[in-house]
């Protein structure tokens, strides 16, 4: 764990870092998976503020806590962080908990619930003939995936599409 700490218009002294790091020892236990931890410590007219930063696997929480003393912000910010760090991992445990039963239950369900399939409709064609110069121009302008159009001078279809390599497919029956 990387424990930074940064002072706007504060001394930082050994008391306040003695102060941080017996709490954060204390907390040991809470914090298993803290990568990184910054408190920053800043005074601004009469007001004391202490914030605490800390970046885990997974999450990230800020608390701040303001007052007229800078031990007792420190004190304030502590408890916080210990009050949000309990209730994240709550929740974090009953996520767990209930993301079981729902993978269950949906399972069943989807056992029991083939979906039916459906036709769909499309207007991806041209009932008039075209030559293959309209037909692409006509694909380009209404941005279609495939076009099926009849060939002008003859009564065969034939379908045009777009390959993945984005050059154009021709697809003319025998």
């Amino acid at each position: 764990m990387n424990i930074q700490y940064t002072a706007r218009q504060a001394v930082l002294t050994s008391e306040i870092k003695d102060y941080c790091e017996k709490r954060l020892g204390r907390m040991k236990d809470l914090s298993r998976d803290v990568l990184d931890l910054n408190i920053i410590l800043a005074v601004e007219k009469n007001r004391n503020k202490a914030e605490i930063h800390v970046k885990a696997k997974g999450a990230s929480l800020g608390v701040t806590e303001e007052t007229p003393d800078m031990m007792d912000s420190l004190n304030r910010v502590f408890d916080s962080l210990e009050r949000k760090i309990k209730k994240e991992r709550e929740k974090w445990r009953e996520r767990k908990r209930r993301g079981g039963r729902e993978r269950k239950e949906l399972a069943t369900q989807a056992e029991e619930a083939v979906p039916e399939k459906k036709i769909v409709r499309s207007a991806n064609f041209s009932s008039k003939p075209l030559s293959f110069e309209e037909a692409l121009a006509q694909f380009e302008l209404k941005n279609r995936e495939v076009f099926a159009f009849r060939r002008e001078g003859s009564e065969r279809w034939a379908v045009l599409y777009k390959r993945k390599d984005g050059n154009y497919g021709l697809i003319e029956p025998e």
